[in-house]
């Protein structure tokens, strides 16, 4: 596969997830400012501008500058607004691979951007209609696209993006309120996982145990150890003459030997400083991207990553 076409798969998969993701995180936090008039508007903002990768500005942040900063304002790199117009950029690069469904959901999701409309749309209107947008675009790809190279590659972005964001909603959750059970059912609300952690461990609701669901559950799509074991798997496939011993795929290195630390460490040396470790975390996910840069799109167009991160 030409390494052009392969970078530009490669990130549609991580813009999309992105997006989506970020409306998530948008979403959590800007529920807890409502429910809880004690927390500090601008402080809030601050951290969770932090979290993104973003600088916030000089003076009081408030929840309109957020919005703007990490939503409409498509000029900011690390909007919503702006992630789908990379995304329909990929897309664009790629289009004598794509299936016309997938095309045309990316490209309609991205044309609400210039028309204005998504601008007109209330805060948690913009939540709801990005997440029903990449949920379009994701399932087109699934259900029209070969199990190729090219999926290997739209999906390995996607699943480093989501162990990213997870790990940024995780941590979001741990500063939130100083982690009261309020931020982490949030958290998991956002991540659409609440049911099935109640469903998991039979109504009991903790701090420990909505750590470890979105951490460490392998059968959760959106947990930390299922995202990372599925990019694993792109990479195993993508590198099809296999190795009898090691890995000579940097990337791969990365990838597994994260995985295995947090599934064999135990879990309450991960939560005495969990930021911390989210953070380490999003630095794993920003090497290995750089590993698959290095390793498949030697010589494709350079690109540059959102919100301050490689």
């Amino acid at each position: 596969m030409l390494s052009r076409i392969a970078e530009s798969l490669f990130w549609i998969g991580r813009y999309i997830e992105r997006a989506e993701d970020t409306a998530r995180i948008l979403d959590v936090q800007l529920q807890l400012m409502l429910e809880d008039s004690s927390v500090d508007e601008s402080a809030t903002c601050r951290t969770l501008l932090s979290i993104m990768g973003v600088e916030a500005p000089e003076g009081p942040v408030t929840t309109r500058t957020v919005l703007e900063m990490l939503a409409w304002d498509p000029k900011s790199p690390a909007s919503i607004a702006s992630t789908l117009g990379a995304a329909r950029e990929s897309a664009r690069r790629a289009r004598e691979t794509l299936s016309e469904p997938l095309w045309e959901s990316i490209n309609t999701t991205w044309r609400a951007i210039p028309s204005g409309r998504f601008r007109t749309l209330r805060p948690a209107g913009v939540f709801g209609w990005v997440q029903d947008r990449a949920a379009l675009v994701n399932g087109m790809a699934d259900a029209t696209m070969t199990r190729d190279a090219g999926w290997q590659f739209l999906v390995l972005g996607r699943s480093i993006e989501r162990a990213d964001m997870t790990a940024r909603l995780v941590a979001t959750a741990a500063l939130a309120s100083s982690g009261s059970g309020a931020a982490w059912t949030a958290t998991l609300r956002a991540c659409g996982g609440y049911e099935a952690f109640l469903r998991t461990y039979r109504g009991l609701e903790t701090d420990r145990e909505a750590a470890e669901f979105l951490l460490l559950d392998r059968l959760f799509p959106r947990s930390i150890v299922h995202a990372l074991s599925r990019a694993e798997l792109c990479l195993t496939n993508l590198e099809s003459g296999g190795q009898r011993a090691g890995f000579q795929n940097d990337a791969q290195r990365l990838i597994g030997r994260t995985r295995a630390n947090l599934e064999y460490r135990a879990l309450a040396d991960l939560v005495v400083d969990l930021p911390h470790q989210m953070e380490l975390l999003q630095q794993t996910c920003a090497a290995t991207t750089q590993a698959v840069d290095r390793r498949y799109f030697a010589g494709a167009e350079a690109r540059a990553w959102l919100g301050g991160r490689v």
